[in-house]
This record gives C-alpha cells, structure tokens and sequence, in this order.
C-alpha cells in the first residue's frame, strides 16, 4: 500500500500539472486555481513517498521535504480556495482586492511565491533521499535538486516588486509554462521510481 500512495500521489501531481498549463493556455483562472490545489495534494503524497523509501541513513532528509511539502501545501491551499471562494463570490472593496484578489499580485501573490519556493525546498531534500541505480533514478535525483535552487527567486522576487498589477500577463504565464515543463518530468519519474521501489 506505501507503495501505491507514491505512486498516486505522482499521477495526481502529474494530471494537475498538465490540467494547471491547460488552464492558463486558455485563461481559465479558476481552472488553474483548482488544479494548483490537486498538485499540492499529489505533492504531499509524493514526498511521503520519499521518506518512507529513503535509507535509514537519508531519512532526516525525507521527513524535512515531508515537513517543507506540509507548509508548502498550506500556504497554497490558503491562496487558491481564497480565490475560488472569497475573492469569487464578494464584491471586495478595492483595497481588500489588492490584498486578496491573486490578478492584483498583492499578498495572497506574494504568498503564492513563497509557498512555491518552500515547494522547491521540499523537492531539494527529497532528492537527498534517492540513491541512484537507474539512469532514470539519476534524472529524477537531478530534476528534484535543480528544482531547489527556484527557492532562491520565490523568495527575492516578491521583495524586489517585479510583478505588479499592470504587469504583462504573457511574462507570468511563460515562467508558470516553463514550470509545468520542468515538473512534468519529476512527475513521471517519480512514478517509475515509485513503481520500481520494494515495499
């Protein structure tokens, strides 16, 4: 059964990414909204998954990408069912929509940010826990700790007021396309390695 949690958490986080870019392709924002919420979920499952196949020596860092995907999770559950409830549904004065409404890239934006670097974080030390004996073990190692290094742009970004309301869409969209182009991967190798682990 571990065994299998990993292996669904991958095929979630995998179906949400794809529906995320689909959604932003086409400018379905509450599409997008939705689906960032199942990533997370298939996310936790995913890093569970790595802890619990990890080395008795590498475990600390299994349950430190456990605990980085829990606050991760959090921070963006928070952001998007705020976007699919409150911000959707009230007519929010427009300094309560600068701070809540995602489009204005106010707090709950800058909140997003942040999530995502503790996401990548997580996937840092989830990368600690693979010992190599397959190539596609190699890659899946190398995604996961380059994925870290986003943590570094999540966090400044947000201090140096790059994205602004009047900011052009397109620039968002790409880096959010570029994304799902890298996470896709981990997502499919994750299920191999997964499928390949011994319970």
């Amino acid at each position: 059964m571990n065994k299998k949690i990993g292996v669904y958490g991958s095929i979630v986080n995998f179906i949400a990414v794809i529906c995320f870019a689909l959604c932003m392709l086409f400018g379905f924002n509450h599409g997008s909204y939705f689906s960032s919420m199942f990533i997370a979920f298939g996310f936790v499952l995913m890093m569970c998954g790595y802890a619990y196949f990890a080395k008795k020596e590498i475990k600390l860092a299994g349950y430190i990408s456990v605990a980085f995907s829990v606050i991760y999770t959090t921070i963006i559950l928070l952001v998007y069912f705020a976007q699919l409830t409150t911000v959707r549904f009230n007519n929010l004065t427009q300094q309560a929509a600068i701070l809540l409404d995602f489009q204005q890239c106010g707090l709950l934006f800058n909140y997003d940010l942040l999530g995502y670097g503790i996401m990548s974080l997580a996937t840092f030390f989830a990368g600690l826990t693979i010992k190599p004996q397959t190539k596609t073990d190699c890659w899946l190692k190398y995604l996961l700790m380059v994925h870290g290094v986003f943590f570094i742009s999540c966090l400044i970004v947000p201090m140096l007021g790059v994205f602004k309301a009047d900011s052009p869409t397109w620039i968002g969209m790409a880096v959010l396309e570029f994304w799902c182009l890298y996470f896709v991967p981990i997502s499919i190798l994750s299920f191999l390695h997964f499928s390949n682990c011994k319970e």
